[in-house]
């Protein structure tokens, strides 16, 4: 179904009609629903609490502005093909912070 604000008369109806038959609803009123979604938890894709630990470390500045952190853990992950880069994700020690660059 999709709305049609405008009729074939050039009149501000609105109506909901179906695409593969001739079916038409006219709203006479106007509807609004609100829906609040509740987010799932998720298991961390970078492997917990102590999958930083044993990470290498480089020196890097911290792309957000205001941080004066110069080194960032980071390890690399062959998420696409094999013809593509590995993707590095680094996390500035400072700010304790996950940034995705590279690829």
């Amino acid at each position: 179904m999709t709305a049609n604000p405008t009729d074939a008369n050039g009149e501000n109806i609105n109506r909901l009609e179906c695409q593969t038959c001739p079916y038409q609803y006219l709203l006479s009123k106007r509807y609004f629903e609100r829906k609040t979604f509740v987010r799932q938890e998720r298991e961390d894709v970078f492997g917990g609490e102590g999958s930083w630990d044993n990470a290498d470390k480089t020196k890097m500045q911290c792309p957000k502005d205001g941080c004066d952190g110069n080194e960032a853990a980071f390890f690399q992950v062959q998420i696409r093909s094999a013809d593509e880069p590995m993707t590095g994700f680094y996390k500035v020690e400072r700010e304790l912070r996950i940034g995705g660059l590279g690829g």
